[in-house]
């Protein structure tokens, strides 16, 4: 049940040797006490006696004790009732003392009524709220003489140096076996009834447990500096919360991990797992792996400094084991299990840790202060309070199947790079061979080609024959990747999730970008089978928003800027063409040489070129932008020799024309090459009043390096302030400082929210100019008709997560359905319509795609009107006059539309007394939102309406009736037929809104 401490007031008080054997502690050994010898026992014959008489032994309100007793000298007669709870011990609930000085050698007896804390023994009601489980209570008596001389003199009258004393055990009462309180108050009726009907509950807290599951799915880590961040939280029951509290100077806990390791530590340290304390600094425990193999553990201790060790055995490679890892005060436990395989460690210390799991927050692999192990994380359990020997640690290898493959696959072949690029070079020449031989390199048994597997996988082969599969093929550079589609999709080939995860995973730990995003995405979405899990989700996220970050100020690479360009849009699809109005931009240097420079607009990457346009440019216009950012190439040497006297005049120009890029240039300038943060940020601030993010992300890294002019010291409190601003102009490391701010709850006024984390950092992610060039492969593949190359790319970036490639992936299944049969076993249309409406930013047209399937099936899927609703609903919320549209016609079908719905669409609910109240909203909603002609299908709808509803409320006549609307409906026919010569766009039932485009993806409320 669930239990409070008494509310009553605590004393420390000394209890002899005797009785505390009858009193249950939570004392824990440290080196830290102080021994306390008793004084020995007064030799003296004195006749003093007391005893206790209790007509009935129970923990009762007004319980009669008779107290019988013998003072030879003047003293103090007390009597004291001590209780022990659950969390409690030795909490002083009644006390009672008297004075004897004048009836001495005189036997005299006293009753006393004992009195108790509510909470003690009675039942919970309306007043009392939280009755306690008492174990133990403990009744003492004793006898202290006074001093002689003065009676103001000070005197011991403790229990143990009482000249008589006595004790006894009061049998305790469970609190639902316990009178009722008669408060003698009158209550309310509705709160006697509210009372009565919660009066006889027994009260009971969930099961709980200080065992912690912190990883159940294989993780691979990169070796990078990210990894899965944790944060615990108090125990809802409080005796596992006070235990907690109680060893945080004594920690007894325990760890268990399963690993698999590539190789030992290049990098001095990597992390395995450690905590981070609220300051940013390593707590108890930090465990890493050493460049020999060894394990070096960390501790922080009580008293405040810290302390390591490293084992004596090195940790294997290539094969899963398990590390376990104990703390018991000073003694810490390592021991490595696996097959054939056990090692041990023990280490004794004559300091204590200290030890508070809730400060903080706990990494899995690597994170800003330590890159990650290479290799993979298997399950991983956490027992926050007890020590486990081995044998008794519940952490079992949950799939072996793919924990075997991994050990399967690095045994047969470490370099799927390497198979694929042969796989496709021999595919392009046609060539039938036993095994491959690739670039002279030494062959890899794990996988032969022979005619048997060339015959089995014959429409994959013909597939890749029809693409242009060289080595420069981006395919090659996501090697692992494209097999985990292959397998995971049906690619030409029967389904196997097994291989598709396998190569995911080893695809990601390799870092390659799209295998990373896939996995980031199915643990944010929770599909295909991989388990919804924000904190892993968030790792490999952010792996490759740390890349983009990275990779955006790098000029080598096949990369191109990330373009939300759907399939959908005819005008968008013809500013792509090299042969389109494109190349009306040549006028425009300005935007030719950012096309130039970053791969844009269909225009392929050419940095040297678009410096020769950014030279020309910034020396012959007064273009502010252009003067910019050639000077920013110049100061970076970017293609060129650096000028950076020249750069630094460029610059000042562009900031003399009002460009708040270039007033933060200049302040990066003092704060880069002159050292001189004072104008540095003097520049900075005049960028950020202007709205430039750059600058905010800049004043903030000044706080947070303490070097801001006239703060002594660094300030993480406001440094994460500007952060937050860059981030809201989307600034890319200002958002993934927020990111991390949120996922770790490290930092003031960023509460931790792993699904914000997860949305942040994927946002970031995306703009990764890597994933930017497979998504432009598959634009030029589809504007140059080749359907299979750009169904590839296209499954490739869908799989991925980016949905626009989702969209535009079920456009071409729907495009070209013989296609999608042909080579996906999956159901093309539905799976990646279904995946788009799942993203923050779908768009409406997605929504209403999936509420027609849900209102007439789609294929092996089941009619659900429900679903249906909700699906118009959204695309109504979005914007879109159709979704209300839909919503309108699926009323006039005689459905309902549940009331959850109308609250989400925040239609009042003083307008749903009649369905022809809700009726007219609809319509009058979906002509509000319909940005087209004045004449249109919500329009026609609208007026359509108003003429029923008036022919129903003037004319009664039957035949009237009946003419009348025969009349109206020509008439409404005829206008129709009229606006569809106009526009030929829409249809009754299914006609399209024209979506709207975005640009950028940003997270909700966040930019």
């Amino acid at each position: 049940m669930c239990l409070v401490p008494p509310r009553v007031s605590l004393q420390d008080i000394s209890i002899c040797i005797f009785v505390c054997s009858f009193v249950p502690s939570f004392g824990r050994e440290t080196l830290l006490t102080t021994p306390v010898i008793p004084q020995s026992d007064q030799s003296i014959d004195s006749e003093d006696f007391i005893h206790l008489n209790i007509l009935e032994k129970r923990v009762l309100n007004n319980s009669e004790v008779s107290v019988q007793y013998l003072c030879s000298k003047p003293c103090t007669v007390t009597l004291e009732a001590v209780a022990s709870s659950e969390f409690r011990t030795g909490v002083l609930v009644y006390k009672k003392r008297w004075k004897n000085e004048k009836h001495l050698h005189i036997s005299r007896t006293q009753t006393v009524h004992l009195k108790f804390p509510n909470i003690m023994v009675y039942r919970d009601d309306y007043f009392i709220r939280r009755s306690i489980i008492v174990h133990t209570v403990i009744l003492y008596a004793w006898i202290n003489h006074k001093p002689v001389g003065s009676y103001d003199a000070k005197q011991d009258e403790s229990y143990l140096q009482a000249i008589a004393k006595n004790y006894t055990l009061l049998e305790t009462v469970p609190p639902c076996e316990r009178p009722y309180k008669d408060h003698k108050v009158c209550f309310k009726w509705s709160s006697e009834h509210m009372w009565r009907l919660q009066a006889n509950r027994i009260p009971q807290c969930l099961h709980e447990t200080d065992a912690v599951e912190i990883l159940s799915f294989p993780y691979a880590s990169s070796g990078e500096k990210t990894g899965i961040v944790k944060k615990f939280k108090r125990f809802h029951n409080r005796e596992l919360e006070t235990i907690r509290q109680h060893q945080i100077d004594y920690p007894k806990f325990t760890i268990s991990v399963w690993l698999y390791l590539l190789h030992h530590c290049e990098k001095n340290l990597c992390g395995i797992f450690y905590f981070i304390d609220p300051g940013e600094m390593y707590s108890t425990p930090a465990v890493f792996l050493n460049e020999e193999g060894y394990v070096h553990i960390q501790m922080r201790l009580v008293k405040g400094e810290d302390l390591a060790v490293k084992t004596i055995f090195s940790l294997p490679l290539k094969q899963w084991f398990r590390l376990d890892l104990s703390f018991n005060g000073g003694q810490i436990e390592i021991i490595i299990v696996g097959k054939n395989l056990k090692r041990q460690h023990h280490q004794s210390f004559k300091e204590d840790f200290y030890y508070d799991d809730m400060a903080g927050y706990f990494v899995l692999g690597g994170s800003g202060y330590a890159p990650g192990i290479e290799g993979f994380f298997g399950p991983v359990k956490y027992y926050r309070l007890i020590i486990l020997e081995t044998k008794q640690i519940s952490n079992h290898l949950y799939d072996k199947e793919i924990t075997e493959q991994i050990e399967l696959y690095y045994e047969r072949c470490a370099d799927i790079q390497e198979i694929v690029s042969g796989y496709g070079h021999l595919v392009k020449q046609g060539q039938a061979v036993a095994e491959l031989q690739i670039w002279g390199k030494t062959k890899c048994d794990a996988f032969v080609w022979g005619k048997e597997l060339r015959e089995k996988y014959h429409t994959l082969f013909s597939l890749l024959q029809e693409m242009d599969f060289n080595q420069n093929n981006t395919v090659l550079e996501v090697a692992s990747f494209f097999l985990a589609v292959i397998f995971e999709t049906g690619l030409a080939v029967p389904i196997d999730p097994l291989q598709g995860l396998l190569y995911s995973l080893v695809g990601a730990q390799r870092s390659e970008r799209l295998a990373v995003m896939n996995l980031g995405y199915k643990h944010y979405q929770g599909i295909n089978n991989y388990p919804l899990d924000l904190e892993l989700s968030y790792a490999y996220y952010n792996n490759i928003a740390l890349k983009t970050s990275h990779d955006q100020h790098a000029t080598k690479g096949d990369q191109a800027f990330v373009e939300t360009i759907r399939l959908r849009d005819d005008e968008l699809l013809k500013a792509q063409l090299r042969n389109g109005d494109v190349f009306m931009w040549l006028k425009y240097e300005q935007r030719l040489a950012q096309m130039l420079f970053w791969g844009q607009q269909g225009v392929a990457k050419n940095p040297e070129a678009a410096i020769e346009w950014y030279s020309k440019g910034a020396l012959e216009t007064e273009d502010p932008i252009l003067i910019y950012d050639y000077a920013i190439i110049l100061f970076k040497g970017h293609g060129v020799k650096k000028n950076t006297r020249l750069a630094l005049e460029l610059m000042k120009k562009a900031a003399s024309k009002g460009l708040h890029q270039a007033m933060n240039g200049l302040g990066w300038y003092y704060h880069n090459f002159k050292r001189d943060y004072i104008k540095a940020a003097k520049y900075w601030l005049k960028a950020e009043e202007m709205g430039n993010p750059d600058a905010s992300y800049n004043l903030g890294a000044l706080h947070l390096d303490g070097i801001y002019p006239g703060v002594p010291s660094r300030n993480r409190t406001l440094a994460a302030e500007y952060f937050y601003k860059a981030a809201q102009g989307g600034h890319v490391e200002g958002t993934i400082r927020c990111s991390l701010y949120y996922i770790t709850g490290n930092m003031e006024n960023f509460a931790r929210d792993p699904e914000k984390a997860v949305i942040w950092a994927k946002h970031i992610a995306e703009k990764n100019g890597y994933l930017g060039h497979v998504i432009r492969k598959a634009l030029n593949a589809y504007l140059e008709l080749s359907w299979h190359e750009a169904l590839l790319y296209y499954v490739l970036a869908a799989e991925a997560g980016i949905e626009v490639s989702q969209t535009n992936l079920a456009h071409i299944c729907e495009e070209r359905p013989e296609l999608a049969r042909r080579y996906l076993a999956t159901n093309c249309v539905w799976r990646y319509y279904n995946f788009s409406i799942s993203q923050i930013n779908a768009p409406s047209f997605a929504y209403l795609k999936m509420g027609d399937f849900y209102y007439y099936g789609y294929q092996n899927h089941s009619k659900d009107l429900e679903l249906s609703v909700q699906m118009y609903a959204q695309a109504a919320l979005e914007g879109d006059s159709q979704g209300f549209f839909n919503l309108a016609l699926l009323m006039e079908e005689g459905n309902s539309i549940p009331p959850y719905i109308l609250d989400h669409l925040q239609i009042n609910r003083t307008l749903r007394s009649t369905n022809i109240s809700i009726l007219q909203e609809l319509y009058q909603r979906c002509w509000s939102h319909c940005n087209q002609e004045l004449i249109n299908p919500c329009s026609l709808a609208l007026l359509y309406f108003y003429l029923r509803v008036f022919w129903n409320n003037i004319l009664h006549s039957t035949l009237i009736y009946f003419m009348g609307t025969f009349l109206v409906s020509i008439l409404i026919a005829f206008a129709v037929q009229y606006f569809q010569s106009l526009s030929g766009k829409y249809l009754p039932r299914v006609f399209h809104n024209t979506p709207h485009y975005y640009t950028e993806f940003f997270p909700p409320n966040a930019f």
